[in-house]
């Protein structure tokens, strides 16, 4: 929604737009539809998408041209500049102190800047605090790795635009144990097709437990929720079941702040999933 709302109103609605996440969860992606839209609506308008290290790049080669006058023309005269992984200007002093000056001239001339990070902004490290603090200026979304239902309707997208039949059953079972991201995803439903094609066998259950059990197993292998429950209960003393109860007394209420918090830091499930996990928790508590 808000991507959308900046693409219909670029310059006008959140400015900065700080989108934040994992690899292989779509920021680029929708970093380009944003883009896109705004041409939509505004053909003439100056888009500029780049990576983070093209902007460094770029004022490198000015520096060294002595062209950094005309280097500070043409960024600061977009009408919208989105730059992707933004934490890659982490310990490059001169680039953000360009940076920083490019920024406030784009604000101040009302103009769009949408920038992406694997991380939130005040966790980037070898940012200064200056432009970490403007980075939060307009809004800040995390991008989460999609939820079960999610997961299962790309998979089945994905096999249909491959022109492949995919069992629900099959698709839930590849959505249920792959959670990480959709790149993830896209790339196990590849093999098991690739697999299908070359030797001619229909895709079952069993037949994606074959074609995906290095993949399956190293799943098997990572950070569970349960684990964390097991864990944490454990060294607080207490039982599992007080963290899933609505208990809010403080012996509880701790260990299961920090059973949500190494959660949400450890494994690939979204916020809805850990809620659920914990007594059925709203994703805001999480």
């Amino acid at each position: 929604a808000a991507a959308r709302q900046v693409a219909d109103n670029p310059g006008g609605a959140y400015n900065p737009l700080f989108l934040y996440g994992g690899t292989g969860l779509g920021k680029t992606h929708l970093l380009h539809a944003v883009g896109n839209g705004i041409m939509a609506r505004k053909p003439n308008a100056k888009v500029v998408y780049m990576h983070s290290e093209r902007f460094v790049q770029d004022m490198v080669k000015a520096l060294q041209n002595n062209a950094i006058e005309e280097f500070k023309r043409y960024y600061r005269s977009v009408d919208a500049l989105l730059i992707d992984d933004i934490q890659f200007f982490a310990n490059k002093e001169r680039s953000q102190e360009e940076f920083f000056h490019t920024f406030n001239a784009l604000l101040e001339g009302n103009q769009q800047i949408i920038l992406t990070s694997d991380r939130y902004p005040k966790e980037i490290n070898g940012v200064e605090d200056r432009l970490k603090s403007r980075f939060g200026w307009g809004l800040t979304v995390a991008i989460e790795p999609p939820e079960l239902e999610t997961r299962v309707a790309i998979l089945m997208k994905k096999a249909d635009e491959n022109d492949i039949r995919l069992p629900g059953e099959v698709a839930f079972f590849i959505a249920k144990r792959l959670r990480s991201n959709v790149r993830e995803l896209e790339g196990a439903l590849n093999r098991v097709i690739a697999n299908a094609n070359f030797t001619g066998r229909s895709i079952t259950i069993d037949f994606v437990r074959e074609a995906l059990r290095d993949l399956l197993a190293l799943q098997e292998k990572l950070v569970t929720i349960d684990n964390i429950q097991k864990t944490v209960a454990e060294y607080y003393k207490i039982k599992v079941a007080d963290l899933l109860s609505k208990r809010r007394s403080r012996s509880v209420a701790r260990p299961r702040q920090m059973a949500m918090a190494l959660a949400k830091e450890l494994t690939n499930h979204s916020l809805p999933e850990i809620g659920d996990a914990f007594g059925g928790r709203d994703h805001t508590t999480v």
